[in-house]
């Protein structure tokens, strides 16, 4: 059972018990990506090295930047690796996906000095409770002071949907990094939470208060509780089974595998006696 837990973690859980025992009980480990999380992962890191570029005091042209991109697509691009669950999707299409987050995040923000970056990819853990029964862990994408002198947590997102803002006042991820934040740097003042959709070129702000904060911790709490008391881990069949990295040896659709085969089967049975009633004849 994990000791420390994590908003992904959590989540996975909730989209499915049995994708939770897969991955965290059994551990199973799976050599393969989906397209969509491949192009987000080469995203945020020439985002991270654009930062690193600009605490040196440099600015690297938008051209040189989509250049590093296009390289580190090629030379990581690996097709029997890469899943691509949508049908007739091209890799090129979530490739040119990548270079427009790039694009886009970059002529909104440059010269990139209108605040001051503390940390990238910035991981932490902490406990939401006195005791430390719960503890969670973390990575920030970027922590920055901003000049109003708020700290703000910034993530950024490459998908293509936008979430509501009452989706995004509610979101445990950024939530739980104020939280973390606030123990870390004893941060008294204004934190601000930032979604950078990269992909669509749009920024959303939330603001938590010590109330919301104080009910994130009662239900992360109380999923954690969940999880520990869970032993069935049925699995939860939706929209997302596509996706997922363990839909091959899931119960769910190994049992519909064979219930086809035995269809095939019987209509292959019912099919022969006619075929030699024809011989006779």
């Amino acid at each position: 059972m994990q000791e420390i837990f994590s908003h992904s973690s959590l989540s996975c859980f909730e989209t499915c018990p049995k994708q939770y025992h897969f991955r965290y009980i059994e551990k199973i480990r799976v050599d393969l990506d989906g397209i969509e999380a491949f192009m987000g992962k080469q995203v945020h890191e020439i985002l991270e090295r654009l930062y690193l570029f600009v605490a040196d005091g440099k600015v690297p042209s938008l051209d040189r930047v989509l250049s590093r991109y296009r390289q580190n697509w090629e030379e990581r691009f690996d097709a029997d690796r890469i899943r691509i669950v949508r049908s007739g999707t091209e890799p090129g299409f979530y490739r040119g996906n990548g270079a427009r987050c790039i694009e886009n995040y970059y002529r909104r923000h440059y010269p990139f000095d209108a605040d001051e970056t503390l940390g990238l990819e910035k991981r932490i853990r902490f406990q939401i409770d006195a005791e430390g029964k719960y503890r969670i862990n973390g990575v920030i994408d970027r922590l920055v002071r901003a000049p109003d002198g708020a700290l703000e947590i910034h993530d950024f997102k490459t998908g293509a949907r936008v979430p509501s803002q009452a989706r995004l006042d509610a979101d445990r991820q950024l939530g739980l990094y104020e939280i973390g934040v606030r123990e870390h740097l004893d941060e008294a003042g204004e934190i601000r939470l930032v979604w950078h959709y990269v992909l669509s070129n749009q920024r959303r702000t939330s603001v938590r208060t010590p109330e919301q904060l104080a009910d994130l911790r009662a239900a992360t709490a109380a999923t954690i509780d969940r999880i520990r008391d869970e032993s069935d881990w049925s699995p939860r069949p939706g929209p997302l089974c596509d996706w997922c990295d363990y839909k091959e040896i899931c119960p769910v659709f190994r049992k519909e595998e064979e219930e086809a085969a035995q269809v095939s089967g019987v209509e292959a049975g019912e099919a022969a006696p006619a075929k030699d009633q024809l011989r006779l004849l």
